[in-house]
């Protein structure tokens, strides 16, 4: 049998619950409002740091500068795009984006309308329906029709990157522990060569830290490049951000890809699977050239890199 409790600890105690609701409610108010500053400082710092390289490679697509394809500090876009690929990739990021944050937003108001109107002292009778035909069907239709949104660019944009085109020119890349090597087909020089990541102490005027390599991959603009992927030892993943290219590097078989550069430029990536101890030192540096300037590297390599292989 419970203890009666009388005289002003009994009216302390029937005033617990009301004070407390009153101190949760005001906590709950003022943590919203500094959850909300910190969210909105946050989005202008990103913002605003991100804005002078969003700048910059914007004034080199515009005064046709050669590109270069990089991160860069406080970057919170994508890496400039450079081939149809990569542009229809972003916009698909993009798209996403919006459909995702509308979706958070929409979830987010609805929990906050749930939690203050429909707590237990707001609405101490609840209603007792047990379903909403309308509400049913409209929470079932609506994620159908986000997910036909998604679905069209999507397998367009899948279409486009496996579909190979007729190429101009195909290079053979096989991934090792830890760098790559590329292999020129007969018409275009026959000739092959390791490239290997440049050490923090060898770096000489802007070469990119963990990025730059001793032998860099160069390729005409605006032709189409047939990459053959394959690995000698271990799965490596081959990924150029700016070509909208990823694909798996796999001992014993031969994955293919594609890309078409129309912008001159020094484009990097990484391996972007790991491989092993050294996984973080595999960079990738293709350079994009005109026709004239990739004719005579040609022929500077085919007798640089015959004679190393002699």
């Amino acid at each position: 049998m419970e203890k009666a409790v009388y005289g002003p600890v009994a009216s302390y105690v029937r005033l617990l619950p009301l004070r407390a609701g009153a101190a949760a409610r005001g906590a709950l108010r003022v943590l919203s409002s500094w959850f909300c500053r910190a969210i909105w400082l946050c989005i202008s710092v990103l913002l605003l740091t991100g804005a002078g390289a969003r700048a910059q490679q914007a004034s080199q697509q515009v005064t046709g500068q050669p590109v270069t394809g990089q991160p860069v500090p406080w970057q919170i876009g994508l890496q400039p795009p450079v081939t149809d690929v990569a542009r229809s990739a972003q916009d698909f990021h993009n798209l996403l984006l919006w459909i995702t944050g509308g979706v958070v937003v929409l979830v987010t108001v609805l929990l906050i309308v749930v939690i203050v109107r429909f707590n237990e002292r707001a609405n101490p009778s609840p209603a007792r329906f047990t379903h909403n035909t309308w509400l049913e069907v409209t929470w079932t239709v609506v994620p159908i029709l986000v997910l036909a949104v998604i679905a069209v660019p999507s397998f367009r944009l899948l279409r486009a990157q496996l579909i190979i085109p007729p190429s101009d020119i195909t290079v053979k890349v096989t991934g090792h522990q830890w760098y790559w090597n590329y292999e020129y087909p007969a018409e275009q020089g026959g000739f092959t060569f390791d490239s290997v990541y440049v050490p923090d102490d060898d770096l000489t005027g802007e070469q990119p830290r963990l990025l730059a390599v001793d032998n860099e991959v160069v390729l005409p603009v605006d032709s189409t490049v047939r990459l053959q992927v394959t690995a000698a030892d271990v799965i490596h993943g081959f990924a150029v951000p700016s070509f909208g290219i990823k694909i798996d590097a796999i001992p014993g078989r031969l994955n293919e890809t594609w890309f078409r550069a129309d912008r001159e430029g020094i484009y990097y990536g990484q391996c972007s699977l790991i491989c092993g101890q050294n996984h973080a030192y595999m960079p990738i540096a293709i350079r994009i050239v005109s026709a004239e300037q990739y004719a005579a590297w040609r022929e500077e390599a085919k007798a640089r890199f015959t004679a190393a292989g002699d």
